[in-house]
């Protein structure tokens, strides 16, 4: 299995480490310096090794070095846990991911979450709150079997990180995962796009097409905003559901597929249904299985989580992560956000052009831009008036 092995000269120092990553779903393991050499790294998958300061001088000064004992504990990341103010030199090559904090007591609930994202698989799914883990759960079971999954929520909350981790967990996994939004491409290419074509199908058509359905064979096609479909396809879609086959334009013979759909909208299906704008029969073949998910002010857990791999994602990286403060972590889990994850990336990005390298403040995160043009607006009205004068 994997496991984080947790090192320092006092074992109390690492309890708080070992309660916050067990909660994000590692595996983890206390020891002391002293106790080392009995270790062994026997059936472990991938080992992490979180190390205080004082347990990184010790193996850095042992034989066999730090990259040394990281080779025999197969460990390919590593957290060093700085005292604040002192941060030693690592010496010696080593293949892995290193990560140095330095947390005082304030900042130490940041720290433990970059550490837990830090040691996550690089695909893992940012979460820290009870209703995303149990729809993760259920993710799980359902990528188990191959029936069909209707993937609802608001804009923005994930519902394509959702259909990757079920296509990743399912047996599927290792084929291919295509995704196709249908609002974003018009009726007569989204046609085409899916079910391929032949050649001379229509004008511009000088070369075949296999088209998006047999290019995700063996794997998971994601049809997002599927609710946008036009009824002309939404009966040819309802026909290679059933049949488990498509027809390309200008073909005549059926090409067998085997693909598992999962469709996502950010409407209420059975309003669209009434309405007459899905088919019901098309519905009931895609909500075989449903799943939803919910906007970020249901599931404030998830905020610093996502908010940490956001940074990392715009900051090259873990190992070059700024640091934020807990008034700043306030502001953000205190604030709706109605654009979601969307506009936390956009919130965070602001940030990281203000705090210019320094540790992210409160003041740094400009959440309401509406405000803020205002004040804008206002200043340079003022200004204009005693230029005028």
């Amino acid at each position: 299995m994997s496991m984080v092995l947790c090192l320092t000269d006092h074992l109390a120092d690492s309890e708080a480490w070992t309660t916050h990553l067990h909660m994000r779903g590692h595996e983890t393991a206390m020891s002391d310096v002293k106790s080392l050499a009995t270790l062994k790294a026997d059936g472990w998958e991938r080992t992490g090794l979180l190390l205080s300061q004082d347990a990184a001088k010790t193996l850095a000064t042992d034989a066999l070095g730090l990259p040394g004992w990281c080779r025999k504990l197969k460990a390919d990341r590593i957290i060093v846990v700085d005292k604040p103010g002192d941060k030693f030199q690592l010496k010696g090559e080593f293949n892995g991911s290193v990560l140095r904090l330095a947390p005082s007591k304030q900042g130490w609930r940041y720290a433990a979450e970059v550490a837990a994202r830090f040691l996550d698989d690089e695909q893992a799914v940012a979460a820290g709150d009870p209703q995303t883990f149990n729809l993760l759960r259920l993710a799980r079971r359902v990528a188990a079997s191959d029936v069909t999954v209707m993937l609802v929520g608001p804009t923005g909350t994930g519902k394509e990180v959702v259909s990757k981790f079920l296509h990743r967990a399912s047996k599927r996994a290792r084929e291919p995962f295509i995704a196709v939004n249908c609002a974003a491409v018009p009726d007569t290419m989204l046609e085409a796009l899916l079910f391929g074509y032949e050649k001379g199908a229509f004008t511009g058509a000088h070369t075949p097409n296999k088209g998006i359905f047999r290019a995700a064979d063996g794997g998971t096609l994601l049809l997002d905003e599927v609710s946008e479909m036009a009824p002309h396809l939404q009966a040819k879609f309802l026909r290679v559901l059933q049949e488990k086959e498509v027809t390309p334009l200008g073909g005549s013979k059926s090409v067998a597929i085997d693909v598992r759909v999962i469709a996502t909208s950010n409407r209420y299906m059975m309003d669209e249904v009434k309405a007459g704008r899905f088919r019901e029969d098309l519905y009931y073949r895609l909500n075989v299985f449903p799943l939803a998910t919910q906007s970020l002010a249901d599931r404030p857990g998830d905020i610093l989580p996502i908010a940490i791999s956001l940074l990392a994602k715009h900051t090259g990286g873990f190992p070059t992560i700024p640091e934020m403060t807990d008034e700043a972590i306030d502001k953000l889990e205190a604030y709706t956000w109605p654009g979601n994850v969307r506009e936390l990336e956009n919130v965070l990005q602001r940030a990281l052009v203000l705090s210019g390298g320094t540790p992210i403040e409160a003041d740094h995160l400009m959440i309401d831009m509406h405000e803020h043009i205002a004040n804008i607006e206002d200043f340079d009205a003022k200004r204009k008036r005693v230029a005028a004068r």
